[in-house]
């Protein structure tokens, strides 16, 4: 437990106060800025930074010409005040009185010092870079000496902290409990979103900057003889315009055709966003013989509660048709439902209209359930009716065993 102190006692709702050691390292640790105050001339100054602490004691990043860090140069070092706190929500109270948050803050108090020790600043360095995300500081060229001089650190040890925190729901007066006004929490959170690469960056997102979750939401390298599916990155842009520039691979497709890289990008953009939405896992395909980008595919709306997933967002090139890739790419996608997510029941959808598709679900071993009318818009604005079918974990054997059979080297050509 860190020791109460006059600047730490709070005067008013005591109850909300923790000071144990597990719950301030938790916070610090799950926040990446803070909130530095000081005083310059004696005027309150206050500055946004980012911080990391190591053991029992918090550092901040900085400039070696910013303010605090030219004040902290003398040996009495810089008096300090530092906070990270955390939003988790907004609370409406049927008056605007009781209107209030949920939070969970920190405070830390103290005489900060300014690292003078080059090791020591370059430790710090790593363990701030390893804190955006666990990994990187081996994915990134090190400091340079110039680069390090240029770099300020402050040390703050951790003796005067509390925590204040905030979990409740509405607390209105009971004379306004009959009002006939919503009141209630809106929880809020902090998430990450789509990675963007820099210009010229030609290699896929980090595994450490992709989404974490459920088995069913990850997008895993699958291998087979024909094709390789590899998660769909916006480092794929161009190879995957290439394949697919061609206006009969997007005749019956729901979105428009990308007419430039720019606008694959954008459809990539999209894909992307549904995987953090929890509601796309989307592949690139690519030609296992020749390394070339050849299409795309995907799982979408994945359950793992009801164990069903949808196979579709499929495009391949018209010069890899019939190649066995569209086959193969099938039957990894159903094995890796089935076998490996324990999935119970796969779907497809396809236009009405498309004819090939359908022909194409069909020798998968799917059974056509029914046509959905008017539930998927076409790119022209209008809408279309899908074929639905389905494949059942107790088909899934006889279908494997029949692609299989297809995809032999004796077989017919597959599509």
């Amino acid at each position: 437990m860190y020791p109460r102190t006059e600047r730490t006692t709070a005067t008013r709702t005591r109850d909300r106060m923790h000071y144990d050691r597990a719950t301030v390292h938790a916070l610090l640790d799950e926040g990446y800025h803070c909130a530095l105050a000081f005083l310059v001339d004696d005027e309150p100054r206050v500055l946004p930074t980012l911080h990391v602490r190591v053991d029992d004691t918090l550092y901040v990043h900085g400039s070696t010409g910013s303010r605090p860090l030219l004040a902290a140069r003398g040996d009495a070092g810089l008096p300090v005040s530092v906070a990270v706190t955390h939003l988790d929500g907004l609370v409406f109270g049927r008056s605007q009185f009781h209107h209030s948050a949920n939070y969970r803050s920190v405070v830390a108090h103290g005489t900060a010092r300014l690292v003078a020790d080059e090791a020591e600043k370059a430790r710090v360095l790593t363990a701030l870079v390893e804190k955006l995300a666990t990994g990187r500081s081996a994915d990134s060229r090190p400091p340079t000496r110039r680069e390090l001089a240029e770099t300020a650190v402050l040390a703050l040890p951790l003796r005067e902290v509390s925590v204040r925190i905030r979990a409740a729901g509405v607390i209105d007066e009971p004379t306004d409990l009959a009002l006939p006004y919503w009141a209630g929490v809106l929880p809020l959170r902090l998430t990450a979103g789509t990675p963007e690469p820099d210009a010229g960056v030609a290699g896929p997102v980090p595994a450490y900057l992709r989404p974490v979750g459920s088995a069913w939401l990850e997008p895993v390298v699958l291998r087979g003889e024909h094709v390789v599916l590899e998660p769909l990155d916006l480092a794929h842009t161009e190879e995957l315009y290439a394949a697919l520039d061609d206006e009969e691979v997007w005749r019956y497709v729901g979105s428009p055709r990308p007419r430039s890289a720019d606008e694959m990008a954008g459809y990539i953009r999209s894909a992307l966003a549904a995987h953090h939405r929890g509601a796309r896992v989307p592949w690139a395909q690519r030609c296992a013989v020749t390394g070339a980008v050849v299409g795309t595919t995907s799982y979408y709306q994945p359950d793992e509660d009801l164990r069903t997933l949808e196979i579709g967002y499929t495009q391949l090139g018209r010069a890899w048709w019939r190649t066995g890739i569209n086959t193969e790419a099938k039957l990894l996608l159903l094995t890796r439902a089935f076998t490996e997510l324990d999935a119970l029941r796969v779907t497809w959808q396809t236009s009405t209209r498309n004819e090939r598709s359908q022909r194409a679900i069909e020798r998968l071993g799917a059974t056509r359930e029914g046509t959905l009318r008017a539930n998927r818009r076409r790119a022209d604005g209008g809408w279309r009716d899908s074929a639905l079918y389905s494949m059942l974990v107790d088909e899934w054997p006889e279908a494997q065993k029949r692609l299989r059979e297809r995809l032999r080297p004796t077989a017919p050509a597959a599509s």
